[in-house]
């Protein structure tokens, strides 16, 4: 879901929490920053730590297990169809993956009876920060610290990746970490599932934050495949060793500049092969030919080991960048990679509803329900 805790997201001023109150009979509620939490009893709510399109995230404490979690209120979630779906397919997503670089859901419940609810909410484990925070704080960021951080990331991704779904919004505040340095990606709220079924699927190409988006993207490709996470991820990589995001368009053609002058503009031969419309050869034939510059320019920090890690990610043409295994095997992590300890996911994640445009409020309230079963302790009764 969205991150617990980010600078950018993070309100600047907790205010009190009112609560709890008596509500329905195994609730209670609390009342923080005007966002009412409706809660079984077995959960305190103690702040507000973050706030996204689709919902707000509170920290709390679950009694019964005696641990710190993070409760996610998606409001109102049937305005809107499409957004509806959406918090919908994240549900899923993050009921279907159990890995320890995954944010994993601790309970999901309904916020009122079954044939009237409007809000849905996500308990997951709460995590100290965000990668985003990271980078931006005064905290040194060792080469083994990055080394550490790249490893899960990518182990995370191949779990993802050959679970046939793609994350679409990889960026340093969507990857939760604690005081051990443990991460966990979070925000599945733009992941897709690829469907190996379905010929010629077609995807937005308006996915991933601009400044982690890959060039496929920027160049309005409909199409597209895991590798888009793999650049965000090389992104991510460079933005740790430089302590600053790499690359900082201020719409997306200054963020395809950038993205040339760095890594260089492959030829139209190349072009040709991923890029899905004449305009967008058109438009990049049309731009002034860079050559690249040597990536050290994004990371002067890198040894030649790192630097070779990174251009594995950095490739213009999608085909040519490595995938999650294969950047795990690299030399550069090679005092953390163990094959045997990197799982691939056991089946592929399938939701046929994104095939359907015709669900009602009915049916999605029925598979917003079907899912809360699973959790049968914090049920309304």
């Amino acid at each position: 879901m969205d991150q617990q805790q980010s600078s950018s997201s993070s309100p600047r001023k907790h205010k009190s929490v009112v609560g709890p109150v008596s509500t329905t009979p195994g609730r209670h509620s609390f009342t923080v920053n005007g966002h009412v939490f409706e809660v079984p009893r077995r959960y305190t709510v103690s702040k507000l730590v973050g706030m996204g399109a689709y919902g707000v995230v509170c920290a709390g404490h679950d009694a019964k297990t005696n641990a710190r979690v993070a409760i996610k209120k998606c409001h109102s979630v049937f305005r809107d169809v499409g957004d509806c779906k959406r918090v919908l397919r994240e549900v899923k997503l993050l009921l279907f993956f159990h890995h320890e670089n995954l944010l994993g859901v601790r309970s999901f419940f309904l916020g009122g009876p079954v044939d009237r609810f409007t809000d849905v909410y996500v308990v997951t484990d709460l995590y100290d920060t965000d990668l985003n925070t990271v980078v931006r704080s005064r905290q040194n960021i060792s080469e083994e610290h990055m080394k550490y951080f790249m490893y899960q990331l990518l182990r995370g991704l191949k779990f993802i990746h050959t679970a046939g779904v793609m994350h679409r919004d990889l960026k340093p505040a969507n990857l939760l970490v604690n005081i051990n340095c443990d991460l966990r990606i979070c925000d599945f709220g733009l992941a897709r599932g690829v469907d190996v079924d379905v010929d010629n699927k077609h995807f937005t190409d308006y996915v991933v934050t601009r400044w982690y988006r890959p060039p496929e993207l920027l160049l309005m490709n409909t199409s597209y495949t895991t590798s888009v996470d793999v650049w965000s991820a090389g992104c991510i990589f460079a933005e740790l060793a430089a302590r600053k995001p790499v690359f900082m368009g201020r719409d997306y053609v200054t963020q395809l500049r950038l993205v040339c002058e760095a890594v260089g503009t492959p030829d139209e031969s190349e072009t040709t092969q991923f890029l899905q419309s004449q305009a967008s050869i058109d438009f990049l034939k049309a731009m002034p030919p860079c050559p690249g510059r040597p990536l050290s320019y994004l990371a002067p920090t890198l040894d030649d080991c790192g630097l070779d890690f990174l251009s594995k990610m950095l490739q213009f043409n999608p085909a040519k960048r490595w995938t999650a295994a294969q950047l795990m095997a690299h030399p550069y992590l090679a005092t953390l990679h163990d094959e045997a300890d990197e799982p691939c996911s056991p089946s592929l994640f399938s939701w046929p509803h994104d095939q359907t445009d015709d669900l009602s409020i009915d049916d999605l309230r029925s598979l917003f329900a079907a899912e809360a079963v699973a959790f049968p302790d914090d049920a309304l009764m």
